[in-house]
């Protein structure tokens, strides 16, 4: 069985996809660019408040599967510059507090609305 996931938390998706979908024990959720949610606009600050913004919509996103940050399994973040990786990988510990998931980062030319980053994974969901 297939179970498509949304939330208000979270911007909609700009595109005919889901924001996650569980599915066979796991949850995938959809690349998360640094949109606030209320507006749909990008947010401004940096690559390092791109990177929280980018985290805080995938925890949205977890918490309407009923999950959290210490379910996922495996990420992949693109970056438009992976000069800003070291500032990227800092964010990105504070949210990966115990188990840290498989991960692969790929620099980019661009993303999605002008974003430097986005992000997506799976979790474990069963």
């Amino acid at each position: 069985m297939i179970q498509e996931i949304t939330t208000p938390d979270a911007p909609a998706a700009i595109g005919p996809y889901s924001q996650g979908v569980k599915a066979g024990g796991f949850f995938f959720f959809s690349g998360q660019i640094p949109l606030d949610p209320k507006s749909g606009e990008v947010v401004s600050g940096g690559v390092e408040k791109q990177a929280e913004r980018v985290l805080e919509n995938i925890g949205s996103v977890l918490s309407a599967a009923g999950l959290g940050f210490e379910c996922v399994v495996k990420t992949t973040i693109y970056m438009t510059d992976l000069n800003d990786f070291s500032l990227v990988n800092e964010i990105y510990g504070k949210y990966f507090q115990n188990v840290k998931p498989a991960r692969a980062t790929v620099q980019v030319a661009a993303l999605p609305k002008g974003a430097s980053i986005e992000i997506e994974g799976v979790a474990l969901a069963g």
